[in-house]
């Protein structure tokens, strides 16, 4: 079935019990009649060696692994009795994914964890929000934690400075990061169209980071690489972070950008094409999503990897 493309690129409309072991009860009394029992054998149980993958770069050299990661892309999450587009899903449905992923063996990872060139699980994923939402925080961030799996979200900063309501605060943003379970990350600043398009694509204009027709140096400099940098600057003062990944607003790439956004964040996220994971030996930029709708599971998404 055909997808309008301008509702693709829109904004949804939410704008252990453990066991002891010890000798049985022998009173001195009776102690030279019983036979002194056996020596109870406690043995310990091996820990099976987590394989690990090491990154494959010289030190000192842009941060490169032999491996191919799953970038998953999430935006906005509803209750389960609520309608979805394509660009939200249920609870339920992120419950199920976060069961999935580790029923089959998958490990989460956060960008900081790359960027560091830290060993990586045999078998990772990156988990990303895109834009913000508060739902990230009541509904997905609880999930999280009871399947203790991590998240990277990346917010348009502008909405945490003037909260309305429908996005994640900068408490909310503090609390995530403390329980390291969640990164915070740019989505830009106000440059997610966030002006009379009310934050929606729109075909044929300069969207996100890309340049407009025409437009100076001068002014691409002050309309969009401040804007990144100011980002960037915000999401550090307010977490005590500072932010290492990027997601490219609505997946745009610009050629007058890119190099600017490869120096600031060590690690940067595209919309597409959602058809193979990311090859981490090219590079930790640029690394294609699958973009998770409730129309396909994780298994059909991921059957490539």
């Amino acid at each position: 079935m055909r997808k309008d493309l301008t509702a693709m690129y829109s904004l949804p409309l939410a704008l252990a019990a453990s066991l002891v072991l010890s000798a049985p009860f022998s009173p001195a009394a009776v102690l030279a009649a019983v036979p002194e029992p056996p020596a109870i054998q406690i043995r310990q149980a091996a820990v099976p060696e987590v394989p690990k993958v090491y990154p494959s770069s010289p030190e000192g050299a842009p941060v490169t692994y032999e491996l191919h990661l799953p970038v998953l892309m999430y935006h906005h999450v509803v209750h389960d009795w609520q309608e979805c587009n394509e660009m939200t899903v249920t609870e339920g449905r992120l419950e199920r994914d976060l069961q999935w992923l580790a029923e089959s063996g998958y490990e989460s990872v956060l960008p900081r964890e790359l960027a560091a060139g830290e060993p990586l699980p045999e078998k990772p994923v990156l988990i990303t929000f895109d834009d913000g939402y508060r739902s990230n925080y009541d509904l997905a961030y609880p999930l999280l934690q009871k399947y203790q799996t991590k998240a990277a979200i990346a917010v348009m900063a502008y909405m945490q400075d003037n909260p309305g309501g429908n996005f994640l605060t900068w408490d909310m943003c503090r609390e995530m990061t403390a329980s390291g379970l969640v990164e915070i990350g740019s989505h830009g600043y106000a440059i997610h169209n966030l002006d009379g398009r009310m934050g929606n694509f729109v075909a044929g204009q300069a969207n996100g980071v890309q340049r407009r027709k025409g437009e100076s140096d001068t002014d691409f400099y002050c309309r969009v690489l401040d804007d990144l940098r100011y980002s960037f600057d915000r999401i550090a003062q307010e977490t005590g972070a500072p932010p290492t990944f990027f997601a490219y607003p609505f997946g745009k790439t610009d050629p007058d950008a890119d190099a600017y956004l490869e120096d600031l964040f060590p690690l940067t996220v595209v919309t597409g094409p959602g058809k193979y994971a990311a090859n981490l030996s090219k590079g930790l930029h640029k690394l294609p999503r699958f973009t998770v709708t409730m129309e396909r599971s994780l298994a059909a998404l991921l059957k490539n990897t």
